[in-house]
């Protein structure tokens, strides 16, 4: 944070960065594999086009067909066999199929075990979220001190300021809990 000048800034800079840390978490589970197709997956995902590598999304229109099957519809005909080719080689375990110009990619479902392994996983991002959460109210917290050094503020709007920088950081934490709970939810869901 560079030096803010008072101490309604600086909550509302922590605020600001809180939101951001939650929603990038959002991002990122968004993006891990659960039974269900979710177009978000093949973003990950980057085709040959023309020499150089680009996301999937920027060649083809990636939607659902049901719950279980994502179709990737190229832009440009000469392209589904390379599209085709990065899904294949992908990390992502699953096996696309060309019909015409139309590839359909259907998620095959998890077992028990790659369920545990993938809610391991949403838990460890839950848990660097909350340490970013932390981080954040650290700084924050840091930022309201020096303001009372310098004489900026007194130790009673320190108090007032720590004490709703905690609020802000229970909310966002409990917010962190919530959305691992659903995504949790969601992976063991059969």
């Amino acid at each position: 944070m560079a030096q803010a000048a008072t101490i309604a800034e600086i909550k509302s800079q922590t605020q600001t960065k809180m939101d951001q840390s939650i929603a990038a978490l959002k991002n990122t589970l968004g993006k891990i594999r659960t039974g269900r197709a979710n177009p978000g997956l093949l973003d990950t995902v980057h085709v040959d086009y023309y020499g150089s590598q680009v996301p999937i999304g920027q060649v083809a229109n990636v939607s659902l067909l049901d719950a279980r099957t994502l179709s990737v519809q190229p832009y440009e005909k000469g392209l589904a066999a390379k599209i085709e080719k990065a899904i294949r080689d992908s990390d992502l375990g699953v096996n696309p199929a060309s019909m015409g110009d139309l590839i359909r990619v259907p998620m095959p479902p998890m077992s028990e075990e790659r369920r545990r392994d993938m809610t391991k996983v949403v838990r460890h991002e839950g848990e660097n979220a909350k340490v970013a959460i932390r981080n954040l109210r650290r700084d924050a917290n840091e930022h309201v001190k020096k303001l009372v050094k310098d004489k900026s503020a007194s130790e009673d709007e320190q108090k007032r300021a720590e004490g709703e920088i905690q609020k802000f950081t229970d909310k966002h934490i409990n917010d962190i809990d919530a959305l691992i709970h659903a995504k949790e939810q969601e992976i063991m869901a059969v």
